[in-house]
């Protein structure tokens, strides 16, 4: 017994601290960009505690991605969200297991939580990969619960292959990717979409990571 104890000791010590799964972590202090990346200078910026994109003044030029400096495969996403705009394209949205592209060098590929009218919000979008809506929410439902101009919570469920979308706690979509050679990890991106006065706020990011 003591014998067995001691390789169990040993073998803990060598693959070092082990982040608890199960259990709901901030990923975003809201106040530092600690763990993020992107255009801080002139896209992104932290206020009330919040992630912002683009301007309400001038037209966002292109899509701008805050990302996280780390990969995640099975995971439930939560956080709230704001779009708000004066005029042009007013879109955002969340992207999950995605990467980074060399051509355009600012955009994102991968799985996003869309977000936007006419019927944009909640649908599941293939960033730059597919570049298509994988599943479509139900507006006539989303109309319900939705509240434009303000805070809405986003619940992300990525398992395997399964993506479910909750939007203020209904369920837009629950899509299972069928394509074998689509890889189901990657870092969470949050955007703000180009072609309009627009921004997007994004706060009380926190991540729960799964087996």
């Amino acid at each position: 017994m003591k014998n067995l104890l001691a390789l169990l000791l040993t073998a803990a010590c060598a693959l070092g601290p082990l982040r608890a799964i199960g259990a709901p972590v901030r990923i975003f202090d809201g106040k530092t960009f600690s763990g993020w990346e992107g255009d801080t200078n002139k896209t992104w910026r932290i206020e009330q505690g919040a992630l912002v994109g683009g301007s309400l003044q001038t037209a966002v030029p292109h899509n701008e991605f805050i990302c996280t400096q780390r990969s995640f495969s099975n995971f439930v996403l939560r956080l709230k969200f704001k779009l708000t705009g004066t005029s042009g394209f007013i879109n955002g949205g969340v992207q999950v297991r995605s990467k980074h592209i060399k051509n355009p060098p600012y955009e994102l590929s991968g799985y996003q939580a869309d977000m936007g009218d006419p019927e944009w919000w909640g649908c599941l979008y293939d960033e730059s990969r597919r570049n298509k809506v994988l599943a479509k929410s139900d507006m006539s439902e989303v109309n319900k619960v939705l509240k434009r101009d303000d805070w809405n919570d986003y619940e992300i469920r990525c398992e395997g292959k399964r993506i479910r979308v909750r939007l203020n706690g209904y369920q837009t979509v629950d899509y299972t990717e069928p394509d074998e050679q689509i890889e189901q990890f990657g870092i969470i991106g949050l955007q703000i979409h180009g072609g309009g006065k627009a921004e997007a706020s994004y706060k009380e990011i926190t991540l729960e990571e799964l087996p």
